[in-house]
């Protein structure tokens, strides 16, 4: 395994917070890690978005390492918690 792939796994890792809320004007649900600029997607149910959250945050690390923004530490340490926060998606059922 390359370092960058050990290092992309390191942060995949990480307990990043997910939010997720329903879409109400297009079906289904909205994903997006707040410590994670831009990382956004959706799915037409909880399972779906949840895998398409996992994914949009690889690639989103992957582009990010490769632009060098990313550091040892998390990008956002002091992000405010939400109600709504689901740790990525162990807690899905």
């Amino acid at each position: 395994m390359g370092a960058k792939m050990k290092m992309i796994d390191e942060y995949m890792n990480k307990d990043y917070e997910l939010k997720i809320v329903e879409d109400p004007d297009e079906g289904g649900f909205v994903a997006f890690y707040p410590e994670l600029p831009g990382c956004i997607t959706c799915g037409e149910t909880l399972d779906e978005v949840a895998q398409n959250a996992l994914d949009a945050k690889r690639v989103w690390l992957e582009a990010a390492l490769e632009d060098g923004f990313m550091k040892k530490e998390r990008i956002c340490a002091d992000c405010k918690k939400s109600p709504m926060m689901i740790s990525d998606s162990k807690n899905i059922k």
